[in-house]
Parts: structure tokens; sequence; C-alpha cells
């Protein structure tokens, strides 16, 4: 115990200091930059990078509309003159992507970009930065720059030095005497620098992450832990326990007061029991270790096989059972004992007793608790199971004479047991399907998902109306009818995989949503639902939001941000979705990559370094940096008219479910704000 919860600070400690070491460098990306003379003519700027794992930097040069590549921008320049375009060193990758339409090309763990100049003066001054987009599989960074200054001697024989033309010299002109109103207001540096909007909320988001919905994913995982429960206690093993469970306390006690108590604790045990088991997986995995375990894709794969293995299991190809000399030694030693210790033993006994019917229940409901991303989730999970678990045996223990009156096992507990099998292998898909998009398999994309989850709720129904059978019926003798609640339930299955047959061509099947991978890894969708932003300035957006009554969305995107794009593609053209953006908020899309010149280039600081605000982008990008502490895109946010924020923020996370929560909760509050 001890050494584990050493292992847990040691962990987040060197999180922490992970995360301190990358927000003192601002990006997962650091460059060094140098001056090299190759010659009495010519000089090198040196640009050495090196890449936090699970990043890349796109290389110079890419098409237009593509991501962020590297650019060398040269804003001063007497005496020099640069030779050719932009050089990268490194192990280039080359990938086709489809949200761009386009080959991409990047550099991983390290790379060197090197501009030559050629010096053309007796002296000479260059200034400029060095741009670059860095991104990973869950977002990317606004567009980042490196600054470089350097002065020197040239040649005794060359002319005086002369300010070379650049583009960027060009544009400052243009800018310069442009109308009014065709760049970005004039004033721009007195709102960064005191405007109550660019007031940081960085603690107000916290408080939002921290208190959250807790306590409502956790209600809801002890609800799901006791409905398993309530299937376990039907499961065909576990009918037999109940009378061997009632004559073991009847042998003992003699007294009613005391047989109650006894069957008390019988029943604690068993939640005891349980429990331990949930916080038995917590300790495995570390509290840090198991909030990754959503995607990690290798879990997911070692569950979709165990659930498939439970599911034909249910289906009756095979048996799972403990060694029976387990099960016999925790029962000798029950009989033996006496007090407190023979009860736990005998509800040890239950547990082991009824693995091969409680396996494949509490294997699922484990995995969904443990990629439930709270740490307590596997133990709260566990006692609202073995709650409902040990409810029935410790209420006949109590009052015996129950059990006359208690249904008799049969075949409806078969039918149970092969109709939670069908379930078992549509939930596995679940799992399967997050390592295929982890590892970009496309083996599973939206399409075959759905033509899987149709054919398994389709044989489901089959199956309860009595028009499939399996061999465990066969073998329990079943040629009389199915019972009306099965067929009930089988026309409802049947329904289900029907309403799901749309969903092929670009329906968005609400209510398997969260379940199926997201709608840009469909190759035929013929929906069409598009939201588009009604501003792109964050003060214009703010006003309209307070002329209108309504709350404001930001959405911090990038015209080159892959994620972005998938987001849109996958969340934003579910109807609801769409519903609530374009009628219930005010949408501002503010993208950090945007180009266009600032009437005046603005001077900040961050973490001690000064920075130089050229573009709208630079601008946005300061602001999500500033206000709400956060760099990588997509980042949504929920705030009032005021700059305060409404609910948690948002980030890359393709599941229409949770974002439609997270845009209902910013709603409620400040619903519940203009009411107050």
């Amino acid at each position: 115990m001890k050494s584990s919860v050493i292992k847990r600070m040691f962990t987040t400690s060197l999180m922490m200091l992970m995360a301190i070491m990358l927000w003192a460098q601002g990006s997962p990306v650091h460059f060094t930059v140098s001056q090299k003379q190759v010659s009495d003519t010519e000089i090198d700027v040196v640009f050495k990078g090196k890449i936090a794992k699970g990043w890349h930097v796109y290389a110079p040069n890419i098409p237009a509309d593509g991501p962020i590549p590297a650019t060398m921008h040269t804003e001063k320049a007497e005496g020099v003159k640069a030779v050719g375009k932009l050089k990268a060193q490194g192990r280039e990758i080359k990938e086709y992507d489809q949200i761009f339409g386009m080959q991409l090309r990047y550099y991983e763990n390290s790379v060197t970009f090197v501009q030559r100049y050629k010096i053309t003066g007796k002296t000479y001054s260059v200034k400029g930065y060095l741009e670059y987009g860095a991104c990973n599989d869950s977002g990317c960074m606004p567009p980042t720059s490196v600054e470089f200054s350097y002065k020197g001697n040239g040649p005794a024989d060359a002319p005086e030095a002369q300010e070379e033309a650049t583009e960027e010299a060009a544009a400052a002109d243009t800018a310069a005497v442009a109308p009014a109103g065709e760049a970005v207001e004039a004033d721009s540096a007195s709102v960064v620098a005191d405007g109550d909007l660019w007031k940081p909320v960085i603690n107000e988001l916290k408080a939002y992450q921290e208190g959250g919905n807790a306590s409502h994913s956790l209600f809801y995982i002890l609800i799901m832990g006791f409905v398993g429960g309530l299937l376990a206690v039907l499961m065909p093993c576990i009918w037999p326990i109940i009378p061997m469970t009632v004559s073991f306390f009847m042998k003992r006690n003699k007294d009613k007061k005391k047989g109650i108590r006894d069957a008390v604790t019988y029943g604690i045990s068993i939640i005891v029991i349980y429990v331990l088991l949930g916080f038995l997986i917590t300790l495995i995995s570390g509290g840090n270790g198991l909030n990754s375990l959503s995607t990690n894709a290798v879990f997911n794969i070692i569950i979709f096989l165990v659930l498939v293995v439970f599911a034909v299991s249910f289906f009756g190809w095979f048996e799972l059972e403990l060694p029976s000399k387990w099960t016999n030694s925790v029962d000798n030693k029950a009989s033996a004992t006496t007090g407190l210790v023979s009860i736990f033993l005998m509800a040890f006994t239950l547990v082991l007793v009824s693995f091969s019917c409680t396996a494949p229940i509490i294997g699922l409901l484990l995995a969904e608790f443990s990629t439930s991303g709270n740490i307590a989730a596997p133990a709260v999970g566990m006692l609202g199971f073995s709650i409902a678990l040990a409810l029935p045996f410790t209420l006949f223990a109590m009052f015996p004479a129950w059990l006359k009156s208690a249904p008799k096992s049969g075949s409806w507990m078969n039918t149970l047991k092969v109709s939670l099998g069908f379930v078992e292998l549509a939930f596995s898909l679940k799992f399967l399907s997050v390592a295929d998009l982890a590892y970009g398999w496309h083996i599973l994309d939206r399409e075959t998902f759905l033509a899987l989850w149709i054919a398994i709720f389709f044989l489901l129904g089959l199956y309860l109306i009595g028009k499939l059978k399996f061999q465990s019926d066969v073998m329990l003798g079943e040629p009389k009818p199915m019972p009306v609640p099965c067929v009930m339930l089988g026309l409802v299955s049947l329904a289900f995989a029907v309403y799901m047959i749309p969903g092929l061509w670009g329906a968005p099947c609400k209510a398997v949503s969260a379940f199926a991978p997201p709608m840009n890894t469909q190759d035929f969708n013929l929906n069409t639902n598009e939201v588009k932003p009604k501003y792109t300035s964050y003060e214009e957006g703010v006003a309209a939001a307070a002329a209108q009554g309504k709350p404001i969305l930001i959405d911090f995107t990038g015209f080159g941000c892959v994620n972005c794009r998938k987001m849109e593609a996958a969340v934003w053209t579910d109807p609801r979705v769409a519903d609530k953006l374009n009628n219930d908020y005010v949408l501002i899309s503010l993208y950090v990559d945007d180009k266009q010149p600032l009437a005046k280039p603005i001077e900040v600081t961050v973490n001690g370094q000064k920075r130089t605000l050229r573009t709208v982008g630079d601008k946005w990008s300061y602001l999500q940096q500033s206000k709400f502490g956060a760099l990588a895109q997509p980042y949504y946010v929920t705030l009032g008219p005021d700059g305060m924020p409404l609910s948690r923020p948002f980030s890359f996370k393709e599941d229409v479910s949770d974002y439609l929560n997270f845009l209902q909760e910013g709603l409620d509050n400040y619903r519940s704000k203009q009411n107050d």
C-alpha cells in the first residue's frame, strides 16, 4: 500500500514537473537559434528544434489551405539578402491527409531549419522570425514564432549597407495607409492591456473542471453497478446458491436475533469483497494510469477480446469456471470455523461459485468504470453491484420462509443469459472502435460499426421472438412458444435494428452517437448539416451577445487545424448540436493562424519573455493563452457577455453526447445567473 502511494506521488510530481517545463517553454517544441558564418560573404541562421514525443512540426512549402508550414519572415535586412528558400534537415515523414485532401510533410523528435543570407554591405543587420505549426493526435498549437536579430561585418570592399525590400516591410507600409476598418481596430493594444474582457479566468475554469459533474457521474456509476448486480442475481448459477445459504445460516443459529445479525454481516461481507475488487483495479492501474485507459489502444483491444470471450460463453459454447479445489477449500474452511471469519469465508465462497455467471457482467462493468476517467469509479461501481447481489441473499438468510415463494430457476434464466451475450458482443465493438481510431486502421468505420450492430440486434430480436435457437436452448427442451415479455422485447430489438439502418447513409442515430465511431469516418454521408460562426472577432461577438441576451461559445480554431475540421464534421453536423450553436449561442470562431496584419504590432509579455503580436491570429492566440491558460486547438469555452466562464472547457473529443452536455451546462448556468 505504501509503495503504491509513493508511486502515485512520484508519478504526479513528475507530471507536474513536465507541465511546468512545457508551460515555461510555451510549447511542446523548443527551438534554439544561432548564426553560422559560412564564408566571407554568406551566413546561415540556424534553428534547431526538439519536439516532444507525440508531436510533430510541419515542413516548409506545404500547399495552401493546409496546416501551418515552417516559414521564414525577414522583417529587416540591411547589407544582406536572403538566398533561396528555408531548408529543413531531419527525417521527413510524408502522409496523405483525407481532411485536407493533400500530402502532408512533417518532422518528429527533432528538426533543423536553415535560412542562408548573402552579405552585400560592409556591415549587415538582419532581423526576423521563424513561424511554425505543431500538432499531435488531439490538438494543434497556434502558429508559434522564434525571433532572431544579428549584426556583423562584411567584406571591406563591399558597398555601404542598404536596406533590402522585404514582404513584411511592404505589408507594414500597406497597413499603415489602409483605410479605417480594413485592418484590426487601432486600439488593440489598449484592449489587450486593460480590457475587462481579457481578464484571466483560469482559476474559474479550474473550479468548473474540479466541481463539474463528478457527483452526477459517480451516482450514475453507482446505479449502473446496481443494475448490473440485479442482472447477476438472475443468472442460472446464482439461484441454486440461495438454498445453500439459507441452510448454512439455519444450521448455525437457533436464536432469531443472532441469525438476523449474521445475515446482515454476510451481506456486508459480500459488499466488502466486491468493493475491494474495485479498489484493486484502481491500485493496479494507478490514479493517473486509470484516467488514461479510455484512450489506450492496447487496453481497449484486450477488453474487446475479453468481452467477445464472455459473449461466446454466454451463448453456451463453453463455461467459465474456476478450479473446483479453490471453491471446495474455501467452503471447507467456512464450515470448520466459527464467528465472523466463517461468515466472511461463506461470502467468499459465493463469489467463487458464482464466477461463471457474474464474471462477464463484472468484466463489462469494470471496463466501463475504468474508462470513465474517474479514479473512484471502479470502487463505486462495485459498491452498487455488490449491494444488488447481496440483497436477496441477506433477505433469504433473514427470512428463510421466503424461499418457498421464490420463483424456480428454469429456461427463462438461459434466455436472459443468451440475451446478455448479444449485449456484451455489441459493447465489445465500442472498445475495438477506440483502438481502431487510435491506430488509424479504418477496419471499423462508422458504417461498418452500424452494420454489425444492426446484425447483432436483429439476431437478438429473432432469438427473443423464438426464431433463433442456441444449443443451450435445445438441451433444455424449448418447443413451446416464447413468453409475451420476450416477444415484446424482441420487437423492440428488431425496431432498434431498423432505426440504425438510415445511419448507413449519414443519419445521426442519436441513440448510438456516444458509441459509434465519429461521422468523419463514414465514406458515404448524405447529412449536410453545417454550422458557420456569426463572428470572427472576440469584441464584436461579445457586444452582439450582450445585445441579444445570449451566452457565448468561443471556438479557438485554425485554418490548418486537422482536429478542428474533425470536430466540425463529426460533432457539429449533429442536428441537436447544430440547433444549439445556431439558436442558443452566439458562436465566435477565432482563427489563431489568421495572417491578416494588425494595424499596429502589439508588445506583450508571456512567461517573462516579450512577444510581438503582428497578426490577427497572434492576437487570438494570446487571448487563449492569457485569459484561459490554454494553447492547443480546438478549444471551446462558454462565456457570459461579461467574459466570465459558464462551464468547463471542451477540447478535442468526438463525442456528441458529451459535447451536448457541455453546451447544456453552459446554457443552464447562464439562465440561472439571469434569474438571480
